[in-house]
């Protein structure tokens, strides 16, 4: 593992009307638009989705992670994740963040073990840790 920080770039464009493409060296774009509750077609993914998408990706990787350090044998992990979205002291925000994680472990696991190891890996997920950052704006204009 590289010392921290560590630094995470991507970039966003769009025109006046359609989607973003999301981009990041190495890796493939990907297309997002609103979420049909804030009038968007529904068929990409969006900002809202790709937040949730993170607490679970993270959820994930944090208890592969502690189970490899814990040589914790198990055989899958599935998680389903629902974000609340509510307006809150005149803010839209988050409100809630739920994990739903179904652990399967082979013949003879430790399920209070894997329980145990479940929970550390939500209390120590970096995403949701972070959702209370602050955020920053630096911003350029170009007029044509």
């Amino acid at each position: 593992m590289e010392n921290f920080p560590h630094r995470y770039q991507i970039e966003a464009s769009a025109d006046e009307a359609g989607s973003v493409t999301l981009s990041s060296h190495g890796l493939p774009s990907l297309i997002t638009a609103p979420p049909t509750q804030f009038g968007g077609p529904g068929d990409q993914w969006s900002p809202e989705t790709l937040l949730v998408a993170a607490v679970a990706d993270c959820f994930l990787l944090s208890f592969r992670a502690i189970a490899r350090a814990s040589k914790f044998r198990w055989k899958h992990l599935r998680c389903g994740t629902e974000g609340v979205l509510d307006r809150v002291d005149g803010a839209t925000r988050f409100t809630e963040l739920l994990i739903r994680a179904h652990l399967e472990l082979p013949k003879g696991g430790d399920s209070n073990k894997g329980r145990r190891l479940l929970e550390k890996a939500e209390q120590s997920c970096l995403i949701t840790n972070s959702l209370i950052a602050k955020s920053k704006l630096e911003s350029q204009i170009d007029v044509e």
